[in-house]
């Protein structure tokens, strides 16, 4: 007997790419459990498959950066007081360097982060939390269909109580821009390529590569851009090349970016109506209307 569960979760998640750099993503999860039928004649109940298993993902892929640890370019460092430094050594003045604590990363034991590393990953996690009459686990991983320009974006949001305060997660997002009533797919396109695998961060976290606490050997402000905060959840810092990142004014929320967008489009365009609505991940997000 199997149970299937369509659109149990999206995992909002950035994870590291040799080519691609820092990639913000955001995947649909099913699942189908095999199993025997239990006292209550169920594989096992719709309500406690959703809450726990959500649950289970939610802690340990959701809202972290995934990084393949088996890579070459991998270097991962364990310090005192759960603090881990991960320098990810892209060439060509590319690398990637994070000093957060423990529970900002998934470590994936594969030679890249995709749909089949991270189903592996997750099946070994979520088989050990099965009850006895489950015989085994399905996940399909997908992407959200999208017909009309998105990108890829990474941020952290250290005003946020929860996990989104980590400094590397992010969402594949599409953009929806709106001029004088007519959905313009030129423009939708110029904000995807802009924003294609990019780290979106604030000016008040940017600091000087000197005041960074990790020892980034052979990076400095010339090649790289850094950020770091404190936030409830301990303190977090990253160096990223200056090619993949853009700083803006203000937070990062997507409420801050659909602003962002809309002013600059206002200075890209003569149109007399602007509607932004910007996504932030699957089925949700922010919209802004010029006046």
């Amino acid at each position: 007997m199997q149970l299937f569960v369509n659109d149990l979760t999206v995992m909002d998640f950035s994870y590291l790419c040799p080519t691609r750099g820092m990639v913000g993503e955001s995947w649909i999860v099913d699942v189908i459990l095999a199993g025997q039928l239990n006292d209550e004649s169920m594989v096992q109940d719709f309500g406690i498959v959703k809450k726990q298993l959500k649950g289970l993902i939610d802690q340990y892929i959701d809202h972290k950066l995934l990084v393949p640890a088996d890579h070459n370019y991998a270097q991962i460092t364990h310090l005192d007081d759960d603090m881990v430094q991960v320098d990810f050594m892209r060439p060509n003045q590319q690398s990637i360097h994070m000093y957060c604590p423990d529970e900002a990363y998934a470590f994936i034991y594969a030679q890249q982060v995709d749909m089949s590393s991270v189903g592996d990953y997750l099946k070994k996690v979520l088989a050990l939390h099965l009850p006895d009459n489950v015989e085994g686990i399905e996940l399909l991983l997908r992407p959200e269909v999208i017909d009309t320009p998105f990108y890829h974006y990474t941020h952290g949001l250290k005003k946020h109580d929860g996990n989104c305060q980590r400094i590397a997660h992010g969402h594949r997002s599409k953009i929806t821009i709106i001029e004088n009533g007519i959905e313009s797919l030129i423009e939708e396109a110029y904000w995807a390529k802009r924003w294609a695998d990019i780290y979106i961060a604030s000016t008040e976290d940017q600091v000087s590569v000197a005041m960074l606490q990790g020892d980034y050997p052979g990076i400095d402000d010339n090649t790289h851009v850094a950020f770091a905060y404190s936030a409830s959840q301990g303190y977090f810092e990253m160096a990223i090349a200056q090619s993949e990142t853009e700083i803006i004014d203000r937070d990062s929320t997507v409420e801050c970016l659909a602003q962002y967008v809309l002013e600059q489009q206002s200075a890209r365009s003569d149109a007399e109506s602007i509607t932004v609505i910007a996504f932030e991940g699957v089925g949700k997000g922010a919209i802004v209307t010029s006046n």
